[in-house]
């Protein structure tokens, strides 16, 4: 009895002791959580340029990620809407047609980038992130859009759409959620990565 109680005791000091677990602080996940977001961003930008590509668009990538056509508030996508009457509400300010190009840009990344900080927070603290909840993640930021826009009368009801056209939303939704989850696993500090 006595020998196994040694024996334990000198195998569990033989053992060989891992690093500790590094913490990530809640700031470090914002950060993190934001990069991610730009990259995530720019996955789902991508997949929709090579579908307006694919239909005889023919603006180069940097025109039409920054809304180089948007000359004013009548051809103006929901994200400028969106922001037109943010600012329009808490400001009591009308913004110029000149704005609407700018206003969607801002609209655009800053919507998609700080929803990723949300997830960043939310999937740092969890023991074991997974670059698969970036699906979920995907499909709550499409899903959430057809909630907030139809209200507001900036998208008809999800009723009112087509299935092809839901679909190529969401799927580019998808790819904005699995890349900012891959960025985002890819940019956590991982505890003996197998």
């Amino acid at each position: 009895m006595k020998q196994a109680g040694i024996d334990r005791r000198r195998a569990a000091s033989t053992r060989v002791r891992t690093a500790p677990r590094r913490q990530l602080t809640p700031l470090g996940a914002v950060f993190r959580g934001a990069a991610a977001g730009v990259i995530g961003t720019l996955a789902m930008d991508l997949v929709m340029y090579r579908r307006y590509r694919r239909d005889q668009g023919t603006e180069a990538f940097g025109e039409w990620e920054f809304s180089a056509d948007v000359r004013g508030w009548d051809n103006a996508p929901a994200p400028a809407q969106v922001g037109r009457r943010v600012v329009d509400g808490l400001f009591e300010r009308e913004l110029p047609d000149s704005a609407a190009r700018q206003t969607n840009n801002i609209m655009h990344w800053g919507y998609s980038v700080s929803a990723a900080v949300g997830y960043g927070l939310l999937a740092a603290s969890l023991r074991r992130p997974c670059v698969g909840y970036g699906l979920l993640f995907g499909a709550g930021m499409w899903a959430f859009s057809y909630v907030i826009l139809p209200p507001m009368h900036l998208y008809k009801p999800i009723t009112e759409y087509d299935a092809k056209t839901l679909g190529k939303d969401l799927t580019a939704h998808l790819a904005y959620g699995l890349g900012t989850a891959a960025a985002l696993w890819a940019l956590l500090p991982h505890r003996g990565r197998r």
